[in-house]
């Protein structure tokens, strides 16, 4: 189902004009209320009035994660505080955590686009959606709540954690839809196979997952195992949480509701705009933002664009799926390796489970290259022969994938620590050294 026919199938030119018009009452707002962006843009030698169309946007400087760190917490606020209605953050866990503030028409626009989201679901009034992402300063639990409110359905707020419940409420109360990030959809999906409680009894038939990369083997792995249909919904904390972009029943691509959040593809070295189709970092400008707008904000997910019309009918421009970030990719040997592709391999090996942990040392000065994969039970032996041929083969797989020979220490079922909100996939040592 299309929410809002009106801005999901409006023709290019329509939506330029559009994304121009909102583009300079942004820059005029923030030039005259945000004194750090009005700062950078006198020295770029950039007036509000020589943004004229959304083409001039290039003219622009950009700005970053560091930025919100360096001006906590309200440094960049475009409006009084007392307009203020609500406040997310990141969780900080590498520095000042990012704190992100929305007026009440923030959280309108906000929800309007995560109802495009579940309605292209196939979700309407009459499902019961149980939201379980973390909620309070995290923007995915609130985010899918508001959503879903929007949308008409009944809204379960689980939040994360306490699965017994979990599944509890989701055979009672007859949950159609269950949103949460997929490392925890599998483990609630383990969770019930372990449960007595026979797969009849729930009602599940929609997947909302989001908050971490994932891969279409992890897709068909969760699809099964739920006996559900997996949906990939795309946001971050600096531009809106979920919401940002959403796959639709074709799912060729993540539509990017481009009305509210105007989208780049820049060179990661050069932040030169990149011709449509190549891949690059992708960059988000808020055009409706009025709290904490960001102007060309460097999101470094690694990424392309596709602009033709899908066969959903919508014209929303198509994200391609996110190979990685650039601040995620781990280069060792000098090879540029990513934890996605780590995973979709693990989920083409019937004898393991999409569980492991990559840990990345400097012994010697050689990168070392450990990675724990957990096999599936009735594949995990104590005969050691057995053992070692499944390592080799689980290491001859990742190696013809990423260039470079990883050491695998297979480990027994339920050894690598559960997630229920962002899986943790990686330690990295030598930042340490």
């Amino acid at each position: 189902m299309i929410w809002n026919t009106s801005v999901e199938c409006m023709d290019r030119e329509s939506m330029r004009k559009l994304q121009g018009e909102r583009l300079r009452n942004v820059v005029e707002h923030v030039y005259h209320n945000c004194a750090p962006y009005r700062e950078r843009m006198q020295q770029a030698g950039v007036k509000p009035s020589d943004i004229q169309s959304i083409d001039d946007i290039v003219k622009l400087p950009f700005s970053s994660k560091q930025d919100l760190r360096d001006y906590y917490p309200w440094g960049l606020l475009s409006v009084p505080q007392s307009e203020i209605v609500k406040i997310h953050a990141s969780s900080g866990t590498t520095g000042k955590p990012i704190v992100m503030a929305y007026t009440r028409n923030d959280v309108a626009n906000w929800a309007e686009a995560g109802t495009r989201c579940l309605a292209a679901y196939g979700l309407g009034k009459d499902d019961v959606i149980q939201v379980s992402y973390g909620y309070g300063l995290f923007t995915g639990g609130l985010g899918a709540h508001d959503a879903s409110m929007n949308l008409g359905a009944t809204t379960i707020p689980m939040s994360a954690g306490n699965t017994e419940k979990q599944l509890l409420m989701m055979r009672d109360l007859g949950a159609t839809g269950l949103a949460c990030t997929p490392s925890y959809a599998l483990y609630l999906a383990e969770a019930l196979e372990k449960s007595g409680i026979p797969r009849n009894e729930i009602k599940l038939k929609v997947g909302i997952f989001g908050a971490e990369p994932w891969t279409e083997e992890m897709r068909k792995e969760i699809e099964y195992r739920l006996g559900i249909k997996a949906y990939d919904i795309y946001g971050l904390t600096e531009i809106s949480g979920p919401g940002v972009g959403f796959e639709c029943e074709c799912q060729n691509g993540t539509h990017l509701n481009e009305d509210l959040f105007f989208p780049e593809i820049v060179d990661p070295k050069t932040g030169e705009v990149l011709p449509e189709g190549t891949e690059g970092e992708l960059v988000f400008t808020t055009l409706s933002k009025e709290g904490m707008p960001m102007i060309r904000f460097r999101t470094h997910d690694l990424t392309h664009l596709i602009y033709e019309k899908c066969s959903c009918g919508r014209t929303l421009v198509r994200m391609g799926r996110i190979l990685g970030r650039t601040d995620d990719m781990l280069i060792i040997r000098g090879v540029n390796v990513f934890p996605s592709q780590v995973e979709a391999v693990l989920c083409t090996l019937e004898e393991v489970e999409p569980h492991f942990f990559i840990t990345v040392d400097r012994v010697n000065n050689t990168d070392t290259f450990d990675i724990e994969v957990e096999v599936k039970e009735k594949y995990y032996s104590d005969v050691m022969s057995e053992m070692e041929l499944l390592r080799k083969k689980i290491a001859h797989a990742i190696h013809s994938v990423v260039g470079i020979q990883p050491n695998i220490k297979p480990v027994a079922p339920n050894t690598i620590e559960r997630s229920q909100g962002k899986a943790k996939r990686v330690n990295d040592k030598r930042k340490f050294k």
